[in-house]
């Protein structure tokens, strides 16, 4: 009988409000916002549902302030299954706060104010024992850079393997990289990391994934929105085209994928084979509205087929 996945994911927690308009105002320009919705979502939470839905055991740690969005967004994570435990309190901070602006088009743009993630602090012998019998911990970067490092050099010690998303990006610290087992990064991600503008362009993107490899990343996936994934390993390169489906929201479509990547990783599929499925949950996150409502089962997902990959 297959073991079932255990993963921890270090990272936000935010409540987004969620406003869509007709099209985002031009500088000084007012427009008529069609609704608002409170979604429960930050980047860490949201890799957390997904990583939940797609089959495995999750453990969440961050930080949310004691306020009702905190209260909010662990009652969610936790009527998904996923503990809660490791979740801090801050009496001082509010909880974090993402401002997502959707248009018609389905694009978004997205103002983040940390709030208590801004102050989140690991507790390393917590970590410890969560890692000791986890088979991945997945981050990224909307809590301090600091403390993704040393939960890297906790997770390298025990043998756990790192899945990280640098999101936001910024420099990386030189010691983080070889830490890493798998970067998910997308395509200005990728840019900033690397100097190569992979945008529309799966053979650069497949450069920009050998140049992280060879920082000491053993794999590499770069998201093209439209265009699907490139995916970088020992054995090469592979284009898995994304799914045609109409769009709605791009909001956790990211997430979505990094989580359905990591349980199959976890699984022992292949990258090609986890990267197919990243691909089909993506296609299906992105046909509704919001960040964790949209995120679907492993079921829902096994039923949507991926284009065929290509080696590259």
């Amino acid at each position: 009988m297959q073991v079932q996945p255990k993963v921890v994911c270090l990272g936000s927690l935010n409540m987004d409000l969620l406003i869509q308009v007709q099209h985002a105002p031009a500088d000084g320009e007012t427009v008529v916002g069609q609704s608002i919705q409170y979604v429960p979502g930050g980047k860490g939470a949201n890799q957390a549902v997904s990583c939940a839905r797609q089959g495995s055991c999750v453990s969440m740690l961050g930080r949310v302030g004691a306020d009702s969005h905190g209260t909010t967004l662990r009652n969610s994570l936790s009527q998904e299954g996923i503990s809660v435990d490791g979740i801090d309190i801050d009496p001082s901070e509010p909880t974090g706060i993402a401002l997502v602006l959707l248009d018609e088009h389905g694009n978004n743009r997205i103002v983040v104010i940390a709030g208590a993630n801004g102050k989140f602090h690991l507790d390393e012998n917590q970590l410890s024992e969560q890692l000791s019998q986890e088979h991945y911990l997945v981050m990224q970067f909307e809590v301090p850079i600091d403390q993704v490092l040393q939960a890297a050099k906790v997770a390298h010690k025990l043998g756990c393997k790192v899945v990280l998303n640098p999101s936001p990006v910024k420099s990386m610290p030189q010691e983080l990289w070889s830490l890493v087992d798998t970067l998910i990064v997308n395509e200005t991600e990728a840019h900033f990391l690397t100097g190569l503008c992979a945008h529309a362009d799966v053979h650069l993107a497949a450069e920009a994934g050998r140049c992280l490899r060879a920082k000491g990343v053993s794999n590499v996936v770069v998201t093209l929105g439209a265009l699907g994934a490139v995916a970088t390993d020992a054995a090469g390169s592979t284009h898995h085209p994304a799914t045609k489906v109409p769009v709605l929201d791009t909001t956790a479509a990211g997430d979505t994928f990094l989580g359905a990547v990591t349980v199959a990783l976890a699984s022992k599929q292949s990258l090609t084979d986890s990267v197919a499925l990243g691909i089909s949950a993506a296609a299906l996150c992105v046909q509704h509205l919001g960040a964790q409502p949209s995120i679907p089962t492993h079921a829902q997902t096994l039923a949507c087929s991926a284009p065929p990959w290509r080696v590259i």
